[in-house]
């Protein structure tokens, strides 16, 4: 009898724990994603491809939210905006606001020899 009752409430604890834990298991990167893009006034994609980005400039309006998207053509790549905190890596996104100003972007996932010439520029105005 002993045991049964110690299997019945070893039984409801568990099931208690696994309900608190996964009861609200929601993907936050696919249900903030429509959120994300809907305050977004414009969306700038970045192509990365072996040790270059597709352009060496890219402009933004200032104080305007804008969807950053980092697409990766080849090999692995990741940006970081410096000074700004922000890094995206390879084939993701981010709704990003920033003050007026230029701002240089580089490849901050070791990518190969010319991993150290990766760099571009965001000119917000």
């Amino acid at each position: 009898m002993q045991k049964k009752i110690a299997y019945f409430l070893t039984l409801t604890a568990l099931v208690l724990a696994l309900s608190a834990c996964g009861g609200n298991n929601k993907n936050t990167e696919n249900n903030s994603a429509p959120s994300n893009a809907e305050a977004a006034s414009q969306e700038v994609v970045i192509k990365a491809s072996s040790w270059e980005f597709d352009q060496a400039e890219y402009a933004v309006p200032k104080d305007t939210p804008v969807k950053l998207t980092l697409e990766n053509v080849s090999g692995a790549h990741g940006i970081e905006i410096v000074g700004q905190d922000i890094k995206i890596r390879g084939n993701k996104s981010e709704v990003v606001t920033l003050p007026a100003g230029t701002y240089e972007i580089k490849c901050n996932i070791m990518c190969g020899n010319g991993h150290n010439k990766m760099v571009a520029k965001i000119v917000v105005s």
